[in-house]
């Protein structure tokens, strides 16, 4: 949209009033969430599956490869970007679900010889090629995920279902690394790719089956038809949409923190763990304990923080938290053992900056993106998403390089982050009260459903 006034007349200010439905359609929309979580439940446990697959091989390395893997990420996510906006404006959302998720999983079983192989290949090759495979996997398909949903649900109902909804994801990403380390030790690394294919393939059915639901409610129609517009418009409405903007600078500084805790992670991994099935039990650990972060946040707080004070300040918080780890890696160093265990601080704070990611920031950004237009939804979202994000990290990979380089430490670097995480929850203040939004409805206890525009 070009200016504020188009938005707000084509972001469906009219979905947060309760209309009467057919009690067949009123019992679909509130079977909705339910189904929606539970896909995402399957979604989380196929990536969760594969994470630390994919994080033993950077493991494996050091953070030195790093900036090689995170370029190679930016140059495919450039290269997909007018790709995934060709299919949004060709096909149908059934039509894209179906494409997307299928792809994937016909990657992951072609994935399974070559890990197979792993000793031959190297995992440095075998590294670059499956990290970006992964990365974008987690962008696309998360991504397109949380835009159907932006598409299916209203602004009120969205701030009452989505920590819900996330906690299903959150489920998953604690069920993902149970079942790996269950499996890992009895199978090995690459047949787990075989059962995170399953998952996902379960998760893409019952997506379909939400998607068909929600065309035969009132207004069905419209869903139906592709998204249409430009192949560029992701691009186009980073600079139009001054909510865009800053939800793009909201993920560099974010992602500028949470990629700085992963490269020191990688090195301390590198340093301590000597074979593939350690390293992945490692970062096994490390997702467990994050995703039970974010679980014990949605159960508690912040599905209470989005319905009584709005989706804002689901962005804010989190910030606010990162400056307080980072100070506080700053003044005990990196290195600081907790809980009596050789747990480093760093993978402490990774743990947590995570799980506020999953568990706060990211139902609450979603919440946000019902408030715009259905080519924002999923066209500057996703390039906010994947390009913005994977540049990110290129460029905080590379700067943790040229710092160590230089000789600066794990405290040098926490404050410089510091900063940056202070400067994060200016610019979230700012994104979650953009003026470019539609009016935020209220947050109904009746439809779980409502017809998109």
């Amino acid at each position: 949209m070009d200016d504020a006034a188009t938005m707000l007349v084509s972001a469906r200010p009219q979905l947060d009033v309760p209309v009467s439905l057919p009690r067949t359609a009123v019992a679909e929309q509130d079977a909705a969430p339910m189904f929606s979580a539970l896909a995402f439940f399957f979604v989380m446990t196929s990536y969760y599956i594969m994470r630390p697959v994919r994080d033993q091989l950077s493991g494996a390395v050091g953070s030195i490869e790093l900036p090689l893997f995170y370029a190679a990420v930016f140059v495919v996510m450039l290269l997909l970007t007018p790709v995934f906006g060709m299919l949004v404006a060709r096909f149908p959302r059934k039509q894209l679900l179906a494409w997307t998720y299928g792809f994937f999983i016909v990657c992951l079983l072609a994935f399974v010889p070559a890990f197979m192989a792993q000793d031959r290949i190297g995992a440095r090759a075998l590294g670059v090629a499956f990290f970006v495979w992964v990365s974008v996997f987690n962008l696309f398909v998360v991504s397109l995920f949380w835009s159907f949903m932006a598409d299916i649900f209203s602004s009120g109902d969205a701030r009452r279902v989505f920590s819900l909804i996330a906690l299903g994801g959150m489920a998953g990403a604690i069920f993902g690394p149970l079942v790996t380390k269950l499996l890992v030790q009895l199978i090995g690394v690459a047949p787990l790719l075989l059962v995170s294919a399953l998952a996902l393939g379960v998760s893409l059915s019952l997506l379909l089956r939400i998607s068909i639901r929600d065309e035969r409610r009132p207004g069905g129609s419209v869903v139906q038809q592709a998204v249409g517009g430009s192949l560029w418009a992701g691009v186009k409405e980073l600079w139009a949409s001054p909510f865009l903007r800053r939800m793009a600078l909201l993920m560099l500084f974010g992602d500028g923190i949470g990629t700085l805790a992963y490269a020191l992670v990688a090195d301390y991994a590198e340093a301590h763990f000597t074979n593939a099935v350690a390293r992945t039990s490692f970062y096994n650990d490390l997702d467990l304990a994050t995703n039970l972060i974010g679980a014990v946040l949605q159960l508690t707080v912040t599905r209470w923080l989005l319905v009584r004070r709005g989706a804002g300040w689901g962005l804010v918080l989190p910030a606010v938290v990162n400056v307080v780890l980072l100070v506080g890696v700053f003044l005990l160093g990196g290195s600081y053992l907790m809980f009596g265990a050789s747990v480093p601080l760093l993978a402490v704070m990774l743990a947590v900056t995570r799980g506020f990611g999953y568990g706060m920031t990211k139902p609450a950004s979603d919440a946000l993106y019902t408030r715009v237009p259905r080519e924002t939804r999923y066209k500057g979202k996703n390039f906010v998403e994947t390009t913005v994000w994977r540049f990110g990290d290129l460029v905080v990979t590379s700067g943790v390089s040229g710092l160590g380089a230089l000789g600066w430490g794990v405290a040098g670097m926490s404050l410089v982050a510091a900063g940056v995480a202070a400067m994060a929850a200016v610019v979230a203040q700012r994104a979650g009260w953009s003026p470019d939004l539609a009016p935020e409805g209220p947050a109904l206890a009746g439809v779980a459903g409502n017809p998109a525009s």
